[in-house]
């Protein structure tokens, strides 16, 4: 679909990349000066909700900038204006619920690299959008990189396509470690108390194993999940057929607290995954922040990550159907 709405002006950013004859991210401006305050973006939005939405799914990144996007009231505002239904953020990353809508992104140590994901991928019901507020840019570092999903999956087919269908016909099964507690000194330190909403085991255990999970309990009071099988890759309607490296083997295999294996226990070869790592590494495309950007991505298309950064560092969160 062309670029066809006057309410906004095509604009670039520092990073943006062509791949596949579609501009990642796609950069929308105010159309002029006295267009860029809040409520004419949200009326804007409100009157081309479905075109909009449409730009997220075939550009796979749709960036707001230079509009007057103060607070996070602001941002609940344009995330409330497609009227989309939010889905509660399942895993392990620690956050806080700031507004309606809107949460902290990962609370973990700003020095640390978040590795590139899907959101909530391992989760039977992920959302489709998640929208991004930066309210407080980074004095250096803290990009949120982020890669096409089917360029990965089209490169490791190229050099392995056995294990690729021998992954995705066995699938994968992965686990993770949780303490009872939060603990904001890791970005994997979210407690399973908050994850599943509940201090009570037995209800853990039922809220658990309607996520796809099934939980074992460690004499620490931890647990241990173990979610699987899972594909290596998946289609969605609506995205040209592409196969997307929708999983998180890379991110949590042979780690300390998490691992990802084949689902009949046989190990997945290290040469493999490093490969992989090299890459979706190679295939990312660097996003720097300015302040007031809001960052839309289609979570079924892009995997995303952030790189380490010094403080003060603050952008907010909205993950949607």
């Amino acid at each position: 679909m062309e670029f066809t709405c006057k309410e906004f002006k095509v604009g670039k950013c520092e990073g943006e990349k062509l791949v596949d004859g579609e501009t990642m991210p796609l950069v929308l401006q105010p159309p002029a000066a006295v267009k860029n305050d809040i409520d004419s973006l949200v009326m804007a939005l409100k009157e081309n909700k479905e075109w909009f939405e449409q730009m997220i799914i075939k550009n796979s990144a749709v960036l707001l900038r230079g509009f007057d996007v103060k607070n996070v009231v602001d941002f609940n505002e344009i995330v409330e204006a497609f009227g989309w239904d939010d889905i509660r953020y399942v895993g392990p990353a620690p956050r806080t619920h700031v507004y309606k809508k809107i949460w902290t992104a990962n609370e973990g140590p700003l020095s640390e690299f978040i590795y590139y994901h899907h959101e909530m991928v391992l989760i039977k019901e992920s959302p489709k959008k998640v929208i991004l507020y930066c309210e407080i840019p980074p004095p250096e570092g803290g990009e949120t990189p982020f890669v096409p999903s089917f360029r990965v999956t089209e490169r490791v087919m190229e050099e392995f396509p056995e294990v690729v269908e021998e992954l995705d016909k066995k699938g994968l099964t992965y686990t993770f470690t949780t303490l009872s507690k939060n603990n904001t000194s890791s970005m994997r330190g979210r407690g399973w108390e908050d994850t599943l909403g509940t201090s009570d085991p037995k209800e853990a255990e039922k809220r658990a194993n309607a996520l796809g999970m099934d939980l074992e309990w460690l004499p620490n009071g931890s647990v241990k999940a173990t979610l699987g099988p899972r594909t290596l890759t998946r289609v969605f309607d609506g995205r040209k057929g592409r196969r997307m490296w929708f999983n998180t083997m890379v991110g949590m295999h042979g780690k300390e607290h998490s691992s990802a294996t084949m689902a009949d226990g046989t190990e997945i070869p290290n040469k493999f995954v490093k490969r992989c790592e090299e890459i979706i590494e190679e295939e990312s495309i660097q996003f720097k922040w300015q302040k007031g950007d809001v960052l839309f991505f289609d979570n079924m298309a892009l995997l995303h990550g952030r790189r380490p950064s010094l403080p003060p560092r603050k952008v907010l969160v909205a993950t949607c159907k």
